[in-house]
């Protein structure tokens, strides 16, 4: 371990089918004015909205509801959110959905004492936050983001062009997160599936920086590990609870930054993919899925040794007679091969991505330098075309 690190992570998580009979202690623990916030309506179809609108009654909370989150969540839905909250004087926010509507809730609950400006200051300017912070808690829907364990936040601004992420400090971290692995049984396998590669991707990039060992690098290996094993199953088995549940569980370690203390990480796959929703607004996963595989045989040289303990460790390859770059390249094709076997669309433009949006995500992208390699604008236009 390189680097020294503090670490706290304040969630308090309910795991578990009986995970929702700890909603009403936890409600009991803050004010009357509750913002119920969701996505498109199918926390209704499943009853979920019920169960909960119930427990809030029961709990003598007064419900200000803030529906139709959107996937990719935009800067204005976030900040109509705020003036909601802000004008009906908010004591709390629970979000009951997926990573979009954590992240929005997240940003609402920062955003709404915040005055004018609040996203340009946050996501761009990294200015600290001096206002109060709205508490929140979350029931989780979706597996994928992890933003049910920490203080991240993506947003999609459509007047900057740009879909930005910020981490705020552990005052806009949820208080408490229900996972209940039965919730997630209704989300369509498209949705599954690239919510599970958006935590295998968490995982890699945390993994693919810095030589060393680290006890950072073996907690991912066993992670991705467990996600693959447990996809496996999911995807012909949707209702098996077992691999639901680990699945759950690992996607939210993903995501806790605990597997990444101690050294680097990349994370520039994630800022590309962020690009490539920015401009046609497709699945995060699989924006991420899309990426990977042209980015990391890109950057597979200069990181060549990790590369192939992923391919020995994660993917079983035998490294028997064979150099360490041919191992590295089966364990990509591993990876490659994964992606298909769980249905995941890889192409971008397939994912509504059109030849002269290239262009713009390759100079819009934010360029990071934690990892093997910094990329040059020409090399993540020639990944992005080799991507398509």
């Amino acid at each position: 371990m390189k680097q020294d690190f503090s670490y706290q992570n304040p969630v308090r998580i309910h795991f578990g089918v009986n995970a929702m009979q700890h909603l009403a202690p936890e409600l009991q623990l803050h004010g009357e004015r509750v913002m119920l916030a969701y996505g498109g309506g199918s926390i209704k179809t499943s009853g979920l909205y019920d169960d909960v609108c119930q427990i809030l009654r029961d709990n003598d909370k007064e419900i200000i509801e803030f529906g139709g989150i959107m996937s990719n969540p935009t800067v204005a839905k976030t900040l109509e959110g705020a003036a909601l909250a802000k004008e009906r004087n908010v004591d709390f926010i629970l979000a009951v959905g997926g990573g979009s509507v954590i992240d929005c809730a997240k940003a609402i609950a920062v955003f709404a004492h915040s005055g004018d400006g609040a996203f340009e200051r946050f996501f761009f300017r990294h200015e600290p936050i001096t206002t109060p912070i709205i508490p929140l808690g979350t029931i989780l829907t979706m597996v994928g983001s992890g933003s049910e364990m920490n203080g991240g936040s993506v947003l999609t601004s459509k007047q900057h062009g740009y879909k930005i992420g910020h981490i705020f400090d552990q005052r806009a971290y949820p208080k408490f997160s229900i996972l209940n692995p039965t919730f997630t049984f209704s989300v369509p396998k498209h949705q599954m599936v690239s919510g599970i590669f958006d935590a295998l991707s968490h995982l890699m990039e945390q993994y693919f920086s810095d030589e060393g060992d680290y006890v950072s690098d073996h907690l991912a290996e066993g992670l991705m590990r467990a996600l693959i094993h447990n996809a496996r199953i999911a995807v012909n088995d949707p209702m098996n609870y077992e691999a639901r549940s680990n699945i759950m569980w690992a996607a939210s370690l993903a995501a806790s930054s605990l597997v990444g203390l101690g050294k680097t990480e990349d994370w520039e796959v994630h800022m590309i993919a962020h690009m490539v929703g920015a401009v046609s607004d497709c699945p995060h996963g699989m924006a991420l899925a899309a990426i990977s595989i042209p980015y990391y045989n890109w950057i597979l040289p200069y990181g060549l040794d990790k590369f192939a303990r992923f391919a020995t460790t994660v993917w079983d390859i035998d490294e028997a007679d064979k150099s360490p770059e041919a191992v590295a390249k089966e364990g990509l094709a591993a990876l490659a091969a994964f992606i298909d076997e769980l249905g995941i669309e890889t192409s971008l433009a397939n994912l509504g991505v059109k030849d002269g949006m290239i262009k713009v995500i390759a100079e819009t992208s934010f360029l990071l330098e934690a990892g093997y390699k910094t990329l040059t604008r020409p090399e993540l236009h020639d990944i992005l075309q080799a991507a398509l």
